[in-house]
């Protein structure tokens, strides 16, 4: 399956705006949510091929997110990639554990987070 929506979620207004220009300049229709509980409702709602998880919100964290995407019957199918400043080896394996697909540590190489998604496509 070809990825081509993408939904962003991360509750940094400059995060948000970099990976959304990125995205859309390669190519990608791109959807945007700042809390974790919006991406979730989002998720439900759009259907997007891809999901961009960032770890670090207010209320809901991403893990907790990406648990509840991987989880649901109607968004399970989804790939979730975590976007986080978190870089500890062991919140990698923590979110590798809730469904992630994969998982990348800011700030974002933008060649890197273009080849994991081609490969998740």
């Amino acid at each position: 399956m070809a990825i081509r929506n993408i939904l962003v979620v991360d509750d940094s207004p400059t995060d948000l705006q970099y990976l959304t220009d990125m995205l859309v300049k390669n190519g990608y229709q791109v959807s945007a949510a700042e809390s974790a509980e919006d991406g979730l409702a989002k998720a439900r709602q759009l259907k997007p091929d891809l999901v961009l998880m960032d770890i670090v919100m207010p209320g809901q964290n991403g893990f907790q997110a990406t648990r509840a995407l991987t989880k649901d019957d109607a968004t399970k199918h989804i790939p979730v990639i975590i976007c986080t400043s978190k870089g500890q080896e062991t919140d990698k394996v923590w979110g590798l554990r809730q469904g992630a697909k994969d998982y990348i540590v800011k700030p974002i190489n933008q060649a890197d987070l273009l080849a994991k998604i081609s490969a998740l496509g």
